[in-house]
């Protein structure tokens, strides 16, 4: 069954739909993130959790989503406190 597959994930990661990871802002990151969480429930769901290939990739998938959010998160505090503060300069 596996025209269950609903979300992005089924073209490989990507889809013209869904912008690159470094476009995203953290809150857009954490969105897609729960995305695939609940593309990895639904998965289980309809019989692709027996797929190992297929839930390989989704893992890997979530893992650089979870690596993108946390950059993305570090990346928007610092320019807050840049604009707050100015440069940290040294």
């Amino acid at each position: 069954m596996r025209d269950a597959r609903m979300t992005w994930h089924v073209c490989g990661g990507t889809s013209s739909r869904m912008p690159d990871l470094a476009d995203m802002t953290a809150v857009d990151v954490k969105r897609r993130l729960a995305l695939l969480f609940e593309e990895r429930g639904l998965a289980r769901t309809v019989g692709l959790g027996d797929d190992p290939a297929y839930m390989a990739d989704l893992d890997d998938e979530i893992a650089a989503t979870k690596a993108a959010w946390t950059g993305a998160a570090i990346t928007e505090i610092a320019s807050l406190r840049a604009q707050l503060s100015g440069a940290q300069l040294g």
